[in-house]
Parts: C-alpha cells; sequence; structure tokens
C-alpha cells in the first residue's frame, strides 16, 4: 500500500508540471550562474505566508511590491490575482483568513534581529478578497501616537470562529492596558463582545478556551513581580481556581497548552523535575499532573523555560485529537501518532529527500498545503490532492537561491562552566580540510530569544553572505537562550555582560579546536544584543578579536531601561524582568554602568562598524550616537557609522539592507 501511494505520488508530480499554475506561482528554476550577491541576500521573497481560504478556492500571501511584503489574493484554478494593499512603511504580517471572503492582518517589519517582527507597527486590518471593503479595526503604534494618544490600546488576531464569515475572536487591552483580554469581534461592523470579564486577575497575559469558546485557562502576572499564576474553572459558571504557579526567572514553568478532546484534560508543558519542557496530560480538576506525551533530551517541547508556547502538540483542529509531535531540534523533527499522517509524510519525504516537508489540511478537508525546504533550498508551497494523488506546486519563496547556498552545520560547545550548547556554523563551498579561514562570529538578538533555526530565522541569510564571501560563520547561542533546557535559560540571569559574553569566546575556541578558524581573523558581529556584545568583546581587549560590526545596539543599559524615547521603559514587568536578567535591585547599581560599552570605549582599541536605524523605538538611536561619540573621543572612531533615515530595529527597505551589507563587508575585507 506505501509503495503504490508513494509511486503514485511521484507519476502525478510528473503529470501536474505542465498544468497551469495560479498567478505568482513560480516553476521551479535553475539557479542562475555567478555569486550570490548581497540583493540576492536581501530582497524580500517573491512569496510568503501563504493561507487558504475556507472554501478552498484562494491563497493569500504576501509579495513584494513597493519595497515592501503587502498582501495579495491568488485564485487557486485561474488567474486574476488581486493586490490588497500598497503599503510603503510597513510589511504586511499575520495574515488571516476569516472564512472565504475576508482577511484580517497586521503590520511590522519582517527583519529584524530575531525575525519578524511589530515594532512601531501592530494594529489589525481587515479587508476583503475584493479589496473594495477596508476597515481599521486597531491602529498602529505609530498611528496611535501621531494621533496625541499615548497609551496604546489594540486588538489582535487570537483565533478563528468555525463557520463564521465576519467574527473572530481577538486579543486586546481594551478594558485594562495592563490585562489582555478576548473579545468576540465582528471585522466587518467593529463590534465587540468582551468575552472574559470576571477574570481573577488584573494582569491578564494569555488564555485557553475550550470547544465551546469558553475562556477556562488564563495565565497571569503578579505586579511587581516575575511570578506567573494559571488560573482555571470548570465551566462558565464555577469559580476561578489557581492551579499552578511559577518564577518565569527560576522555574520550573509550566505553560498550559490545551484542552483535549474530553475537554477536561489539559495538555500542558513543564520542566518540573527535569531540563528540558515536555508535554504532560493534567488533570486541573486534582491539579495532578499525569501521562508523558512527548519529549526530547535537548530541546524544550511545547513551550519553553521563559514561560511562552513553542511549537509542540500537533492536533485535529474539529477534534482536538492529538495526531503528533514536533520539536526545533538541530533539524525540526515530527513524530506522527496518526497512521495517515505518518503516511503522507514519508511519501513527500520520499518525493523531496533532503528537506524539511511540513504540512497541513486545508480548511475545505480536500487537500493539504505542503511546505518544503532545507538549509540550502528556501521554501516552496505545494498542494497535495489526496483523493487524486497529485501535487502542484503554487509558489516559491527565493528559487533565486537554490544552488547557492551552503550547509547549515549543527555543533555543540562546551562553557568553562560547564554547560553544553547548540549553535550552527558556515562554511565556504570550496573550503578543504586543514584550511584556516577567516571567521565571523554572529551573535543572535534578544537576547532571551530562540533565533536560529535550521534554514531561516536569525543569523541565517547573514551566514550564508559571509560563507558566499570566503569567511567561515559561527552562530552561537548562549546562556538565557530560550528553548534549550533549563540550565541554559536560567544560567543566563545575573550573568548579562560577564558569563553571557563567556560563551561567545567559548564557541569561537570550539571553532578554532575544530581547525577551520584562523584565531588571527576573527570579527565579532551582531544586532541587537548581538550589536552589543559585539561591543562587549572589544572592551575585553584580550586579543582575540579583530574588529566588530554592531547594529542596533544597547549601548548603556540605564538610558534604555529608562526612558521614554522607546517601547522598555513604559512596561513595569518588562524593566522588572531585565532587572532580574541583569542581577540588580534597582538601575543606580554600579554593575549597570560596569557592563554598558558606552561607559568602555576608552578599552576598545579594534576597528568598529556602528549602524542603526534613526527611527529605531526599541533601541533609541541616542545611546548609539554617544557611543560613535565617546570612540571618537578616546581615538578610535567608528569606520563607519551608518544610519538610515525611516528605519526602525532592523532595516525594511532593500536599498538601505543593500548598501549597509556592502558597506560591511568592505570592512571585513579591510580588517579580516
Amino acid at each position: 500500500m506505501f509503495a503504490r501511494f508513494s509511486h503514485r505520488l511521484f507519476l502525478a508530480a510528473a503529470l501536474v508540471a505542465t498544468a497551469a499554475a495560479p498567478a505568482l506561482a513560480q516553476a521551479p528554476a535553475a539557479a542562475p550562474a555567478g555569486p550570490l550577491t548581497v540583493e540576492d541576500i536581501w530582497k524580500s521573497p517573491s512569496l510568503s505566508n501563504i493561507t487558504i481560504s475556507r472554501d478552498g478556492k484562494y491563497m493569500a500571501a504576501t509579495a513584494p511590491m513597493r519595497g515592501r511584503m503587502n498582501l495579495v489574493v491568488i485564485p487557486l484554478e485561474g488567474t486574476g490575482a488581486v493586490a490588497l494593499t500598497g503599503l510603503e512603511d510597513y510589511d504586511v504580517v499575520n495574515v488571516r483568513w476569516v472564512g472565504s471572503s475576508r482577511l484580517v492582518y497586521s503590520l511590522g517589519q519582517a527583519n529584524t534581529p530575531t525575525g519578524a517582527g511589530q515594532g512601531d507597527g501592530g494594529g489589525l486590518y481587515m479587508v476583503s478578497r475584493d479589496g473594495k471593503d477596508r476597515r481599521r479595526i486597531s491602529g498602529t503604534v505609530r498611528e496611535v501616537l501621531s494621533e496625541g494618544r499615548f497609551v496604546y490600546r489594540r486588538y489582535g488576531y487570537f483565533r478563528g470562529i468555525p463557520g463564521s464569515e465576519e467574527e473572530i475572536i481577538a486579543s486586546g487591552n481594551m478594558s485594562s492596558v495592563d490585562s489582555t483580554d478576548l473579545y468576540r469581534l465582528n471585522v466587518v461592523t467593529g463590534r465587540a463582545t468582551l468575552m472574559t470579564s470576571g477574570r481573577p486577575s488584573e494582569l491578564a497575559r494569555s488564555w485557553i478556551l475550550d470547544k465551546n469558546l469558553v475562556p477556562r485557562v488564563l495565565t497571569a502576572g503578579v505586579k511587581d513581580k516575575l511570578t506567573q499564576v494559571v488560573w482555571y474553572r470548570k465551566d462558565a459558571d464555577s469559580p476561578w481556581v489557581e492551579i499552578a504557579r511559577f518564577e518565569a526567572n527560576k522555574g520550573p514553568a509550566f505553560v498550559p497548552l490545551g484542552f483535549e478532546s474530553d475537554q477536561k484534560t489539559l495538555k500542558v508543558a513543564t520542566n518540573a523535575g527535569r531540563d528540558t519542557m515536555a508535554i504532560f496530560r493534567f488533570d486541573p480538576e486534582q491539579k495532578k499532573l499525569g501521562e508523558l506525551i512527548a519529549q526530547h533530551p535537548r530541546f524544550d517541547m511545547g513551550a519553553n523555560a521563559q514561560g511562552e508556547p513553542v511549537p509542540g502538540v500537533v492536533t485535529d483542529p474539529e477534534t482536538d485529537r492529538i495526531l503528533g509531535y514536533t520539536v526545533e531540534a538541530a533539524k525540526p523533527e515530527v513524530v506522527w501518532l496518526d497512521d495517515k499522517r505518518r503516511a503522507l509524510q514519508a511519501s513527500l519525504d520520499a518525493f523531496m529527500p533532503g528537506r524539511i516537508n511540513r504540512f497541513s489540511r486545508t480548511p475545505d478537508g480536500k487537500r493539504w498545503l505542503v511546505t518544503s525546504y532545507s538549509d540550502q533550498h528556501p521554501a516552496r508551497w505545494y498542494l497535495f490532492d489526496d483523493e487524486k494523488k497529485t501535487i502542484q506546486e503554487i509558489g516559491a519563496a527565493r528559487p533565486w537561491l537554490d544552488g547557492k547556498l551552503v550547509e547549515q552545520r549543527p555543533f555543540l560547545f562546551n562553557t568553562r562552566d560547564g554547560l553544553e550548547i547548540p549553535g550552527y556554523y558556515f562554511l565556504p563551498k570550496d573550503w578543504k580540510p586543514g584550511t584556516k579561514l577567516p571567521t565571523v562570529v554572529h551573535i543572535h538578538g534578544g537576547p532571551f530569544a530562540r533565533a536560529d533555526t535550521f534554514g531561516n530565522g536569525f543569523g541565517y541569510s547573514e551566514a550564508q553572505l559571509f560563507a558566499s564571501r570566503g569567511y567561515a560563520v559561527i552562530v552561537p547561542n548562549f546562556r538565557i537562550t530560550p528553548g534549550l533546557g533549563g540550565r541554559i535559560y536560567y544560567g543566563g540571569f545575573g550573568t548579562y555582560g560577564r558569563q553571557m559574553v563567556d560563551d561567545h569566546e567559548d564557541a569561537l575556541k570550539w571553532g578554532i579546536a575544530q581547525g577551520f578558524v584562523d584565531p588571527a581573523r576573527v570579527c565579532a558581529s551582531g544586532a541587537s544584543y548581538g550589536g552589543y556584545a559585539a561591543l562587549q568583546l572589544l572592551a575585553r581587549d584580550n586579543g582575540m578579536w579583530k574588529c566588530a560590526v554592531s547594529g542596533l545596539a544597547v549601548t548603556d543599559l540605564k538610558y534604555q531601561l529608562t526612558t521614554t524615547s522607546g517601547d522598555t521603559a513604559g512596561n513595569e514587568a518588562g524593566v522588572n524582568y531585565w532587572k532580574s536578567v541583569l542581577g540588580i535591585e534597582d538601575l543606580s547599581s554600579p554593575l549597570v554602568r560596569e557592563i554598558s560599552p558606552v561607559h568602555l570605549a576608552s578599552r576598545i582599541k579594534r576597528p568598529v562598524f556602528l549602524y542603526a536605524g534613526r527611527d529605531d523605538i526599541r533601541v533609541p538611536i541616542a545611546q548609539i550616537e554617544e557611543m560613535a561619540s565617546n570612540l571618537e573621543a578616546a581615538g578610535n572612531a567608528p569606520k563607519a557609522f551608518v544610519v538610515k533615515d525611516k528605519e526602525g530595529h532592523g532595516f525594511g527597505r532593500l536599498e538601505n539592507r543593500v548598501d549597509t551589507w556592502n558597506a560591511i563587508l568592505e570592512f571585513l575585507q579591510k580588517h579580516l
């Protein structure tokens, strides 16, 4: 049976190759000759964010237009693609169908140090499939500020409502700026009905609904603390009861993921009694942990130790039956408990070997939407017809990169105090064993963000660009990176700017020991936290680093946590969290100055490249300008200081990316 199914899949692929593809769909093409250019790396994908309408007749996606990723709708049969937005200042993100005739979306920045982010975007917008009906449900941060309002009240998409063509469930802070409520929202009329009245906490963070759309689980904060409390109720008329409590900086974490089909048993992720987060069944009435569902020895599943859900449990959207589980390991892994999906996975993996093949059933139940990618092949999307056993390509993200990318290699390194931390490294295509290469250690942002993933994520594009120019590239994780177990995550608290920076040096020492790093030619690079770390490494002046590329960098920690020019200081819980990360009681601690690069400029003797966005609200530019000034006063003025107008925490405009990264390559060529 399996062999026959697989054979028909292969055969069908050959047959549909001649079929008319939808508008904007990309056919597989051979990679053009010549080396990678900066534009190749940084130009927007042809398509992304593909999603299928409920009736299965239309595909929505984002596509490049006017220098940004804009929203388009494409019929899956026939022609007539419709561009629904024409933005020039934001990218469309978080695209969702409302039935088959409308879409909702938010605005943001497709290129930030930790992936796509909202920055001064956000908001929630509705547009009909034909583009004729539009509504601003809530505005962006920038719009709100320009209207003279200084409290940002917003709606965001939470989930759809089965069968509805007009309503969604939205999250929002309309009743309290410090709390997240849920609303039944009509996207046509704008009418919103509060679903979470009578909540047991003033600091609601996240909700779980049962199949009847009744809010029955709440995770909430505690004022002035890092405590997270999980509340549960038996039904809409029952009182709320506390079922768990944990400290976000200490653990063990306890994260509810959803109800099982009985609507009584919860799926939860916890690291109680273990290092990595694993998925269990949990009886909320008895407050008792039950059967282990899924675990991984090195990577968190279901949620991370920070208390945030991550991909883990795959369930049937109609019955909530557990179908399988996934984990973002060195390469993404999936184990199916469902026979049909296990067979389909095997067939797709045989048809497209060497790739990560992920799939989900289309809302009409007739087909499967397949996403296929690898470290050397950007994503392509297919529709697999279960009945006809045919597969048809409907789009490709970056076909011009096929055949030009290098292998993304996982590795493990040991820190000087006994942690074992995973990361990735990249080597040029023509590298020969025994050859020592100039090397870039590229450090992710956050810092409490799992930014490295296989075939995408932070540092992937930069690493591919560097490798194409003959550099070895090490992209390390480090303590406080979530998703890698409790020892690594909790080990970051109280070590910022100190042991955390040791980890970057230890990752480099691993590369030197492997024999591919020329220790006399090494540069530190990164953005946001990564930019901070690059400067801290040079301030140590231990001879390991020849230069640093520092982008969008926090350089003055006290300024970052107090200035009203950014979006950090106004978040009390966020500031308290940062104090815990730094290991201080208040910002007057001498340590804050000791680990702020702006005050260490006299120690930095090596060449520095700085870049920043003029309109960055996450890391206001004033502290980066002061860093440049202090370096100049110390006799080591930055070799380049690139500032781009109308850019935030990451550069969205292609011309700005190309200009900046060409300048970075010139800097590296000169100093390595």
